[in-house]
């Protein structure tokens, strides 16, 4: 993990922060806070498809930043996500917002990681219905991961995490790993550096199969990997416009094994977070095809979603301590809703085709207006002016979920 710069305290910044906080406020009740998105079309990247994902089979796993972003997502959506594989990385908001807190007593540099309170914390967010109910998480499974030699996130943080996660969970549902000799990176067995390698690209060949193992306690038994080319394929995916301001980049990366293409078939689907420094925009694809996870979601009906930070992210990282607002661990916060409606998108399923006016579909449901302009019913994608007679053709992607496409103009209004 790289150093983390400060984070800004100019009253600007908290103006804007606020303002963003007060805006999402309004939104909510007219959509959610994926009404500020907008789905803008990009060369070489295309919308998530709607692959009827089995929602009750919903996991996600990350690596140093991404662990971190990895127990965000879990504790504040644990009515989304069955289980998490944390890989060098602490408990939820560690940092409490303070870069301090994370540039220390989160990297193992100095000062206790306030279990108690942390976990005091939680209860009180989920009291307050800023994150899910704590009953769906007491139902999850979690992988942990430390290296014996990792010097830039010491095993002594994610015992922390273990500490923090025994307030919720039963002891049954923990596998805390700790006994390869591996330095700060995603180990593998036949990709990377050395296993005591410390530096990019934070892949690290210490000949065990960590995904494979982490997959195979979050969901069972897997037939066996993939050893020769993959069957299924890469997807370059739109990531929301909105959120850019935050840190995730114009585009992230999905794999979607053949058999998931088919109609019905409801597979698995599995988030897997880089660390600071390992998007694309850095590395290229090989946090993607170097991992180790595609090989088992090929012949396991798992697909692997690939999010990426952007240019706006210090250091590739992940917003774990708070450089995109106050809300960074929440449900509200840009990056967590962000990716939790690419899990929605995954979700839903090709339903009926409208072309219809602006008019029609308001009176359907099908859209709702903010400050003169039209968005999309549950996608939140936005349509531009409201002019009632204007007509446009809006596909059904999931339960109250529509999105822009283009319809027959004999499809039903």
């Amino acid at each position: 993990m790289y150093p983390l710069p400060a984070i800004a305290t100019s009253t600007d910044r908290h103006r804007r922060d606020a303002g963003i906080s007060r805006c999402g406020r309004l939104l909510r009740p007219l959509g959610g806070l994926l009404a500020g998105w907008a789905m803008v079309s990009l060369a070489g990247a295309e919308p998530l498809p709607p692959l009827g994902i089995d929602r009750t089979a919903v996991t996600v796993s990350g690596l140093s930043s991404g662990g971190y972003m990895a127990v965000q997502l879990l504790v504040a959506y644990s009515g989304t996500f069955s289980g998490a594989a944390v890989i060098a990385a602490g408990p939820y908001d560690c940092a409490e917002g303070n870069v301090e807190h994370a540039s220390r007593r989160c990297l193992g540099h100095g000062g206790e990681i306030p279990v108690e309170r942390l976990a005091a914390l939680t209860r009180a967010r989920a009291a307050a219905g800023s994150i899910d109910p704590l009953s769906a998480l007491a139902r999850a499974r979690v992988y942990l991961f430390s290296g014996r030699r990792d010097s830039v996130v010491p095993t002594a943080v994610t015992d922390a995490l273990q500490r923090y996660l025994l307030h919720f969970l039963p002891a049954t549902a923990l596998r805390y790993r700790k006994d390869i000799d591996s330095e700060h990176g995603m180990v593998t067995d036949g990709h990377g550096s050395a296993c005591g390698h410390k530096g990019s690209p934070y892949i690290n060949d210490c000949a065990f199969d960590l995904a494979g193992e982490l997959l195979a306690f979050l969901y069972g038994p897997l037939q066996p990997r993939n050893e020769g080319p993959l069957r299924g394929r890469f997807v370059s995916f739109d990531q929301p416009a909105w959120p850019r301001d935050h840190g995730l980049a114009p585009s992230g990366r999905l794999f979607v094994p053949a058999d998931c293409e088919r109609a019905g078939a409801h597979c698995r689907l599995h988030l897997a977070f880089h660390g600071c420094g390992q998007n694309v925009a850095r590395l290229g694809e090989r946090y993607v095809r170097e991992t180790g996870y595609n090989r088992w979601a090929d012949t396991n009906h798992i697909v692997v979603l690939y999010p990426q930070t952007g240019a706006t992210a210090p250091n590739g990282c992940w917003d774990w301590y708070g450089y995109s607002g106050q809300e960074h661990a929440l449900r509200s916060g840009p990056q967590m809703a962000a990716v939790h409606g690419f899990v929605e998108r995954l979700a839903g399923t090709a339903g009926a085709c409208h072309h219809a006016t602006l008019w029609e579909h308001l009176l359907a449901g099908r859209l709702y207006l903010a400050w003169g302009m039209a968005y999309a019913s549950g996608s939140g994608e936005a349509l531009g002016g409201f002019w009632p007679t204007r007509r446009l053709g809006l596909r059904q992607t999931g339960p109250a979920r529509y999105e822009r496409t283009s319809c027959p103009a004999t499809s039903r209004p």
